[in-house]
């Protein structure tokens, strides 16, 4: 398809830009050819990338197209910059997550997984994930993702399995993995438990109720307060504040359990809260984790009263085999009958709800594998704090890294699931003991005879994705790719899963490879609805970008998503900032159409910058290299948004509104030089241009790189502008800025009084210096033909003629003689709201240079900055005062 022989300029593009199939040729030929595959630079610095791995639940929303789309302006870039860039793929098997979907699969066709048997069930999953991996796949595609699929992982994958197993086996080796019967997470839905950082609390409107236990002895009675009666059934104390004088009498004695007719002691804690309702609290070990500390305190015995579906279990009496709620429903009524019910307040409270199920968590006596926290947070924070660990962009972030990971609980780390990696444990009906290792141990001859069960759990997802950075390099294996591309360079996620993943992947990290995973950590925000409220299926706001895609093309969509995100910040999803993406994006087609049409036979090394320029070659060449060392900053920093703004102002302002126009006079004029020097200061620029805004919209810049005299075979691995010091040229930029501003004012007040373009007019322009009037004078031909003039003058000492508008620039002085067309008192009127306009901006400078703090903190350069605009504005409200003050004359 590209050849790089056909270096010579192409003249057949089509009128417009057709992304559907400049999309799919230009994806098919990267690929094809290996462009984005890593290792093909083996003497260049690697920079590393590896996804976030979606999840295999279905398939990628817009959260998932901005969060890649900015690591394929960082691959491409770092590409072009000369890198052995590597963007490693992947997808992670998101256990509750996909279960949960295949489950409910399973039920619209009036099955379980419990008839399937967990062999079968775990089959119908591989089916799931291989299905939405391909789906994935497409996506990444169409989103023109510059991935290196020949290294790409799954988090099932047996490379990764592997790695999983060594992770577990030397954890607890280490004694950091324990089993242990603790108070956790429960799902009642998904029957399995989930870490604390699975729950989401959600406001509910809930009740209050006050019950009256009565003392055994019959001396009395304490009323408590709970939010959840059914778990009354399962108290094994009543606790008070050591000092609560209230109490002090009581603490030892026994009351009795209404309903159950059972005793429990009277205990004091100073975890009680004396301020909080009646200042003693029921303890219910088995079902809230703050009991189950406080029932370990006082060895208090842990009555489990529901089992793993939220329903009523032997231990509940009569209320055996109720759902939960009904049971609270029921044992409501029996205590108002018993008399025991005092009162029912209303009450809001924070409920736990499953981040995947959406069921209400249920605190549950259980007996788990838990990764012991304290030891390995210890390395993170020092390394963090000690200037080793990573940099968090923004770096606000740190803080909330820091801040979770020093107040971090033991991780409960097993599933009750079938999908995932299995916890390689394995438990010995004759002994009791329980044998952790990589493999299966069973046909060892210490076990002979023995009967080995593999414990049924799954390991946590994050257990697994905590691994990925080094996991899919080959680790434990010591590997090529292992030793070359890790640590990884960059992690760009959402700021939601600081917690889950990013902590976790460092801490890991740190323990197994003793470095850390990743060098910077970008945050983006969350991408909402246009009225800022979250995405979601249930409220029907959800963006998918396909859609967006075929409506407006890949680059339309990437280019907005990128360029309005600000690091941190979340980002409101509005349709028509993709339509005015797609607008530039037909902006640079058609302008670059407008280049190949004149240049005809033009070939890439007929480019010379060495002739003689004009004002207008200079400059364009000194605001695109100037673009190109800003851009270069502004990505290493990862200011896309301000890359975007950027350059569009070059691009559609400078090259396409100033540059293309003024070389319309050469390339249809006469001179052969002139028109030369015009075709290669085009081609170069606009090749430049191409290459800068490739990482953003990677389709349209190769399909018009394509067409343009160029070397290569493709733009993705063309090198990226570097800052040319031979092309600064700092005098040109002063000329042309003179004569925008002076084009300008002549088009502005051609506006006011309605004078068209096409109608010629005069035009005088007095210069305040001779350095000024020989810019004037030496483009004198730009001016007369961007303002249309049929009469000009130009000079040092000219006169305001009696009727003439007047504009002020810096440096001269405008006159426009409109004879019959000028009403001297709406002139007057004008040029008296630019002098409110210039005095705002003298009083706003003077104020900032009256400002000790800001000249004492403020660089020189700066300061220097706003010296000069005070005068320049200064000297413009004299000169339109004086005009004023001719007028009214």
């Amino acid at each position: 398809m590209a050849d790089t022989h056909e270096n010579q300029a192409t003249t057949s593009m089509p009128t417009t830009y057709d992304p559907k199939s400049a999309e799919r040729k230009w994806y098919d030929y990267w690929m094809e050819n290996d462009f984005f595959k890593a290792g093909q630079r083996p003497d260049a610095k690697p920079y590393t990338i590896v996804i976030p791995p979606p999840n295999v639940t279905g398939m990628l929303h817009i959260g998932h197209a901005l969060d890649f789309t900015l690591q394929d302006i960082m691959t491409r870039t770092k590409r072009m910059q000369g890198f052995d860039a590597l963007w490693l793929p992947g997808a992670d098997h998101a256990g509750i997550a996909t279960q949960t979907k295949v489950e409910q699969n399973l039920r619209a066709e009036g099955i379980t997984r419990h008839d399937l048997g967990r062999e079968k069930f775990v089959e119908k999953v591989w089916e799931w994930k291989d299905k939405y991996a391909a789906n994935i796949h497409e996506q990444w595609a169409k989103m023109g993702f510059s991935l290196d699929y020949s290294r790409e992982r799954f988090t099932l994958d047996e490379g990764l399995s592997k790695a999983v197993r060594e992770v577990f086996v030397k954890l607890y080796n280490k004694g950091l993995i324990y089993r242990g019967k603790y108070i956790i997470n429960w799902d009642p839905e998904a029957r399995t438990a989930l870490s604390d950082i699975e729950v989401e609390y959600k406001e509910v409107n809930g009740h209050l109720y006050h019950l009256q236990y009565p003392l055994q002895d019959g001396s009395g009675h304490i009323v408590v307060a709970t939010t959840r009666p059914e778990t009354m059934l399962g108290d094994t104390a009543v606790a008070v504040h050591p000092k609560d004088e209230r109490y002090k009498d009581m603490i030892g004695k026994m009351l009795v359990l209404p309903i159950t007719g059972r005793e429990i002691p009277i205990i004091a804690d100073d975890y009680v809260d004396r301020e909080f309702g009646s200042g003693a609290v029921k303890i219910t070990p088995a079902h809230d984790p703050n009991d189950f500390e406080m029932g370990h305190r006082h060895d208090l015995p842990q009555i489990v009263v529901m089992d793993e579906t939220g329903t009523m279990n032997e231990n509940a009496a009569q209320y055996q085999g109720l759902d939960r709620s009904e049971c609270r429903k029921q044992i409501v009524k029996d205590l108002e009958a018993a008399g025991v019910l005092i009162k029912i307040e209303d009450h809001v409270h924070q409920v736990g709800h499953s981040e995947r199920t959406g069921a209400v968590v249920e605190p549950y006596l259980s007996t788990q594998w838990f990764v012991k926290m304290k030891p390995l947070a210890d390395v993170a924070i020092k390394a963090q704090k000690e200037g080793e660990g990573v940099n968090f962009v923004p770096d606000r972030f740190e803080k909330t890294y820091l801040n979770w990971i020093e107040n971090v609980r033991d991780w409960c780390i097993s599933r009750q699931l079938w999908w995932g990696h299995r916890i390689p444990a394995w438990h010995c009906e004759e002994t009791g003991e329980i044998i952790v290792a990589t493999e299966d141990p069973s046909h060892l001859p210490e076990h002979a005879g023995k009967t080995l069960r593999q414990d049924e759990d799954v390991l946590d997802t994050w257990f697994s994705s905590a691994l990925w950075p080094f996991s899919t390099l080959g680790w434990p294996d010591e590997t090529e790719d292992l030793k070359r591309y890790y640590p990884t360079d960059l992690l760009v996620t959402g700021y939601d899963i600081i917690y889950f993943w990013v902590s976790r992947m460092i801490f890991t990290a740190l323990e197994f490879t003793d470095q850390i995973p990743f060098k910077d950590v970008l945050m983006h925000g969350l991408v909402r609805a246009a009225d800022g409220q979250k995405m979601s299926k249930s409220l029907g706001n959800g963006i998918d970008p396909l859609e967006v895609i075929e409506q407006y093309g890949t680059d339309a969509m990437r280019y907005m998503l990128s360029t309005s995100s600000t690091p941190g910040q979340d980002l409101r999803f509005r349709l028509e900032r993709v339509e005015q993406a797609r607008n530039f994006a037909n902006k640079i087609w058609n302008a670059s159409r407008f280049v190949l049409m004149n240049m005809e036979g033009f070939r890439y090394e007929d480019i010379d910058l060495s002739g003689d320029l004009s004002t207008a070659d200079r400059w364009i060449l000194h605001r695109m290299n100037e673009t190109a060392r800003d851009i270069t900053r502004l990505i290493d920093s990862y200011e896309f948004g301000e890359t975007g703004r950027l350059l569009y102002n070059f691009i559609w302002d400078d090259l396409c509104d100033w540059y293309i126009e003024i070389a319309k006079l050469s390339l249809y004029g006469e001179d052969a030089v002139a028109k030369k020097t015009t075709q290669s200061v085009l081609a170069y620029v606009l090749d430049r241009t191409l290459r800068m805004i490739h990482p953003f919209m990677p389709f349209i810049s190769e399909d018009i790189w394509q067409h343009l005299p160029h070397e290569g075979n493709t733009i993705t691995l063309a090198a990226w502008p570097e800052f040319d010091p031979a092309l600064e040229n700092k005098a040109a930029q002063e000329e042309m800025n003179l004569l925008i501003d002076l084009i300008r004012a002549v088009r502005n007040i051609r506006a006011e009084v309605n004078v068209p373009m096409s109608k010629k007019i005069e035009l005088m322009v007095k210069a305040k210096d001779q350095k000024t009037l020989d810019i004037i004078q030496s483009n004198e031909g730009y001016i007369r033909r961007f303002s249309n003039t049929s009469e000009y003058q130009s000079g040092l000492d000219l006169s305001a003629p009696d009727k003439a508008m007047t504009a002020i620039i810096t440096g001269a002085e405008l006159y426009l003689p409109l004879a019959g067309l000028l009403d001297i008192g709406q002139e007057i009127a004008r040029l008296e709201k630019e002098v409110a306009t210039l005095t705002s901006e003298v009083e706003r400078v003077d104020k900032k240079l009256a400002n000790q703090g800001f000249v004492a903190k403020a660089p020189a350069k700066v300061i220097e900055e706003e010296r000069a605009k005070q005068a320049d504005y200064s000297e413009k409200r004299e000169k339109v005062l004086a005009r004023i003050a001719e007028l009214k004359g």
